[in-house]
Order: structure tokens, then C-alpha cells, then sequence
């Protein structure tokens, strides 16, 4: 938010120079005059009865680039704009509730989205049309953005008093059988390649945490295989930064082949639950491996005195993955013929290459070849690097704590847990004022908003540290507090913003846990550390809700509880245990309690 009044005059220019966030600032040199969401704004629209445009994207979004070249650098879509809407951007990690409303919009009419996220609105805020990327000249079957946006504007001006509004209502996914779950997940498991479905592979992080926690509980080779082949394909193929370690945030084929070269904050803390967890249960030394990389990927590329920044670009020298690509005479150049001739050995390397003609580094198989890797990582290094997104997220932080901790335990490091403690210690220092919680922070400026997301994650996090140092209790009754002002009813609101309708918060786990998930996870965890009652909580339809029931396990004695006095190594406790202090030796699960 500028502070600023709106006005007929200081509308007429491009605003986001003022901005606090990274990819708004991207566009300050667009022709279009950008606006930045506030309450002036929007009062200002009200009254000038003016059509909205509304972008949202994020700083690492190629896409969101691609249009900011094209379209939104072209001086006649420009003009246009100017003239007949007010323009304003949005950044989507900033503005959570505003991305998620107008995200279900665009669902409800074309049945998916993704960003950049286009959408003209009426100056009462009703959602009109909904796009992502359009090119700036018509080509092929796609039309210019120019003339999607005078259509739009000679529809509104023949229907203006028949366009509905849009709620956007969060349905909960159905009650499904527990018995069943693992079942039907492996019904849509791709048995050729790993991971879920035919298309483009996402890593399914929340899935596979959900089956690692049910091979904690109980052997099967079927989720097993599941598992194995999903996280090999993850950890050889494509998807994985081999060199400097951490994962893209997507492959975009079924292979695992090509990635979109994004690196996500959120991708990292999520991996690194995954492959630690992983380790623990199944026992492949690789996965441990791939887990310190991403460690190491954390510490070199991410961490900003103590706390993580949110994401790395997919491009360089205006072109998606340029610094990750190698042509096959720089790597026979680079190399001595022997090292050459071991990396071939490993890595799949063909003259041809396997994007556009350059070679993106693929294993074949898990020979080590640190010194060859480190070599070329050095070469790396010198070449242009992807720009980054220094905005500093509070629940992105949290649920990165998180991922430590459960790492520290799973690999037995307990530096891991205190660099956790020092996280959440930071966050509450920067974002935490004793009665609500701040959402993101970018050269010194603290956005003054509050999400769900932000109070479920921190909560979550201090809900682990506690296990180990009951000096957390005060903090974890107070965040418990605190995360209940969310509620209304059975329903979780992600925010109630002034500038704002009331959003409610979204269960999807992909590609993060919901933020119901996780304060439904958070509220569970404090009432089994403070001896209280928990009631069954029902499971919850695969694929949307997987991060949600390993919460419904929490609840329904699926984890054990172990009280004792004695410093308990984990290693030594089951994956799925939550372990608290007291006078009793006990061990509690499945509704049984047994002695230590």
C-alpha cells in the first residue's frame, strides 16, 4: 500500500515504483499505468465507475515475464489500457486472499489457471473474463492481448447490468476410508516414471509424506514401490539441481525430463521433509544425500541473515534455464577426457542434447562424482545468474522450520532443530507483536496483513520445538490463541483484509499443505502436548487432502504419544511420534498405552 490518495492525476502514470514487493517493482518501466492494491484504490474505482483490470503474478513467474516484455511493453496495448481501465498488479505471495479468489474464478470458467493471472472486473469488483498469458500479436488461435481486452470491454458494455457476482466458496473435500486411501492414490501412480498422472510432474510432496507415514506405521511393499520410484525419478532426473543441489519447481513432461527452472522456497522445505523422512523409513542412503544438498542449496542460495528468501528465477539472459544448460562441446572442453568420460558414464550426455538442443544434467545412475560436480558447479558460478526474490515470507519460514526439525530427528542432527529454533525465533522478533502476525517483509518494509497461513505454520513449528524445551509453552498457548481468531464457525478464514472481501481459507495441499491442514495439524499437536482430549477427525478425500490426514492421524491415535522424563533420542522412537515430558514411561497408540 503507496499511502497515497488517488486522484484523476496520479492515477495517469505507472505507480509501482513505491511498491514493496519484488515483482511489482519488475514492471515499473511498463507503459501501463500500474497500480498497486489499496483502500484509496479502490475507493477511487468505486467512484470512477471505471473497469478493472487486475494482474497478478510473482517475481520468479516466467510467464508473468514473458507478458510484461510482450504485451505489457507494447505502447499501443498500453494506450488502450490507460483509456479504458484501471490496471493494477498484484503480487500473489503477497496478496494470498485476493490470488485465491480471482484463482477460483478463472477454475470456474476455463477449469484451470496458473499465472500470470489476467482478469477484468467491474468497478464493483464481479469478475468479468479470466486469462493467463496472452501473446501481444494475434498468432495461431490465440488472440492479441490488445484485442481480448477491447472485447471485453464491448461485452461489459452490452451486458453491464447482467453480470453476476462471483463467490468463491471453498467446498470441503469429501469424507473418504482411511482403508482405502494409500488404494486410490496408487490407482493414478505412473508406474513407467513415478510420481502421479500422465502429464506434467510435480513433485507430489504432501502424497508422499502421507504413504512414508503409513510405511512408518506399517510395511507394504505396494506404497513402497510407490515411494522408491517416485523419489528416484525425483532425485535423478530432471527435476533435481545435481550440482548445487535443492529442486525445481516442476518437470514438464512425464519423464521428469525438462523442469520449469524455477527454485521455490516452499519446494525446498517441502524435499527436504520428504527425502529425510524417507531415509528414516526406507533406509536408501541417496535420499539422505539428496537431503544435505538441499540443506546445502538452502545456506548458499536462500538464507538472508537468518531468515530465507522466497524463491530463485527460472531465467537468465532473458531465457528460461540458460545458467543450468550445457552445450556437449563446453562440457568436453571443461573436462579432462577422463572426467568426460565418468560423467558419461553417469550422467546421460548426448550431442543432440535434450533441451533445445543443449544438454540439461540427467543421472543414470547414484555413482558419486563429487569432484567432477564441484568442477563444473565452479564453472557454473561464473555465468549470469537467475535473479532472485529477496522477499522474506513469515509462513514460508515456518513451514521451512518445520521441514528442519523433522529433519534434524529423521537424520540425526540436532544443529538442524536449532537452526530451526533460530528461524522462529527471528520470525516472531520481525513479524509477531504479542497479537498478530505480520505476512512479509522486503527491504525493511512489513507488510501489515495477517493470513492463516502465517499463524498455522508458525504454530506448528513451535508445537515441535516444544517437544524438546517446555520454555516454548507460554509462546505455543499464545499462537494457539491467536490462530483460533481465524475461525468463524466451522470455517477458517485465510483473511479478513480492510481493502478486502473476507476469503476463506482453501484445503488444497498442493503444493503446500492448506492452511486449514495445517491449523488443524497445529491444534491437534497442542492439545496431545497438553494432555487434552482430541475427538475422531474424519479423512478426507486423496490427492486434495493427503497433508490433511497425516493431521487425521495425529488425531485418531495413528501417531504414537511418548511421555517420559528421560532425554529420548529419536532416533530411537517411531517416525510417527510426538513425544512429551512427564512423570509417566509411556508409549500411547492406536488407543493403547504401554510401558516405555
Amino acid at each position: 500500500m503507496t499511502g497515497k490518495k488517488n486522484n484523476k492525476n496520479s492515477i495517469r502514470r505507472n505507480n509501482l515504483d513505491k511498491s514493496s514487493s519484488p515483482y511489482l517493482l519488475q514492471h515499473i518501466d511498463n507503459p501501463v499505468w500500474w497500480q498497486e492494491w489499496s483502500d484509496d484504490l479502490i475507493k477511487y474505482a468505486l467512484s470512477s465507475r471505471k473497469l478493472l483490470f487486475v494482474s497478478v503474478g510473482y517475481a520468479t513467474c516466467h510467464w508473468c515475464h514473458v507478458m510484461a516484455s510482450e504485451a505489457f511493453s507494447d505502447k499501443k496495448t498500453a494506450e488502450y489500457l490507460n483509456s479504458h481501465y484501471i490496471c493494477i498488479k498484484v503480487d500473489r505471495e503477497q496478496r494470498p486472499d485476493i490470488d485465491q479468489m480471482l484463482m477460483d474464478f478463472i477454475n470456474s470458467q476455463n477449469g484451470r489457471g496458473g499465472w500470470p493471472l489476467n482478469v477484468f472486473m467491474t468497478p464493483d469488483f464481479h469478475p468479468v473474463y479470466a486469462l493467463t498469458y496472452a501473446p501481444v500479436n494475434s498468432r495461431d488461435s490465440m488472440l492479441s492481448f490488445l484485442s481480448i481486452a477491447e472485447k471485453v470491454l464491448e461485452f461489459y458494455e452490452e451486458n453491464k447490468d447482467n453480470i453476476p457476482p462471483f463467490t468463491s466458496i471453498q467446498k470441503q473435500p469429501g469424507i473418504a476410508d482411511e482403508s482405502l486411501l494409500a488404494k486410490t492414490l496408487s490407482k493414478y501412480y505412473d508406474q513407467e516414471n513415478g510420481g502421479f498422472g500422465t502429464g506434467p510432474k510435480f513433485p507430489p510432496h504432501s502424497s508422499l509424506l502421507y504413504l512414508l507415514y503409513q510405511l512408518g506405521i506399517e510395511d507394504s511393499p505396494s506404497i513402497k514401490t510407490v515411494c522408491n520410484k517416485t523419489l528416484d525419478n525425483m532425485s535423478l532426473r530432471g527435476l533435481n539441481d545435481h550440482l548445487q543441489g535443492g529442486i525445481f519447481r516442476y518437470c514438464i513432461d512425464r519423464e521428469w525430463t525438462i523442469p520449469h527452472f524455477e527454485k521455490m522456497l516452499y519446494d525446498q522445505a517441502m524435499a527436504l521433509w520428504c527425502f529425510s523422512l524417507a531415509f528414516r523409513v526406507i533406509g536408501k542412503e541417496s535420499y539422505k544425500s539428496v537431503a544435505e544438498k538441499i540443506l546445502k542449496c538452502l545456506e548458499e542460495c536462500f538464507n538472508n541473515e537468518g531468515l530465507y528468501i522466497t524463491a530463485h528465477d527460472a531465467d537468465s539472459e532473458h531465457e528460461e534455464g540458460m545458467t543450468y544448460l550445457w552445450s556437449y562441446e563446453e562440457l568436453k572442453n571443461d573436462l579432462t577426457p577422463n572426467e568426460f568420460e565418468k560423467l558419461s558414464q553417469t550422467y546421460f550426455i548426448n550431442a543432440s542434447g535434450n533441451f533445445n538442443g543443449r544438454i540439461h544434467l540427467i543421472r543414470q545412475n547414484e555413482y558419486p562424482l563429487n569432484e567432477i560436480e564441484d568442477k563444473l558447479l565452479k564453472i557454473r558460478k561464473t555465468r549470469k545468474q537467475p535473479s532472485r526474490d529477496n522477499k522474506i515470507l513469515c509462513g514460508m519460514n515456518a513451514l521451512l522450520a518445520i521441514s528442519m526439525i523433522q529433519a534434524a530427528r529423521f537424520l540425526g542432527r540436532k544443529d538442524l532443530e536449532m537452526n530451526a529454533s533460530g528461524i522462529v525465533i527471528n520470525l516472531l522478533n520481525k513479524f509477531w507483536d504479542g497479537k498478530t502476525l505480520k505476512h512479509s517483509l522486503f527491504k525493511g518494509s512489513i507488510q501489515e496483513l495477517s493470513f492463516l497461513f502465517d499463524a498455522a505454520a508458525v504454530l506448528t513449528a513451535i508445537t515441535m520445538l516444544f517437544e524438546n524445551d517446555d520454555s516454548w509453552g507460554k509462546l505455543m498457548s499464545d499462537m494457539s490463541a491467536y490462530l483460533e481468531s481465524f475461525k468463524e464457525g466451522t470455517l477458517w478464514k485465510e483473511s479478513s483484509a480492510s481493502d478486502f472481501k473476507t476469503v476463506y481459507a482453501s484445503w488444497s495441499d498442493y503444493p503446500v499443505p492448506s492452511s486449514v491442514s495445517l491449523a488443524e495439524m497445529g491444534l491437534t499437536r497442542v492439545a496431545l502436548l497438553t494432555g487434552k482430549d482430541v475427538s475422531f477427525k474424519n479423512f478426507r478425500e486423496p490427492f486434495t487432502s493427503d497433508f490433511y490426514n497425516i493431521s487425521a492421524m495425529m488425531n485418531n491415535g495413528m501417531f504414537h504419544i511418548i511421555e517420559s522424563a528421560r532425554e529420548l533420542s529419536w532416533n530411537d522412537l517411531p517416525v510417527n511420534s510426538i513425544k512429551m515430558y512427564g512423570p509417566h514411561e509411556t508409549d500411547c497408540f492406536m488407543g493403547a498405552c504401554r510401558p516405555l
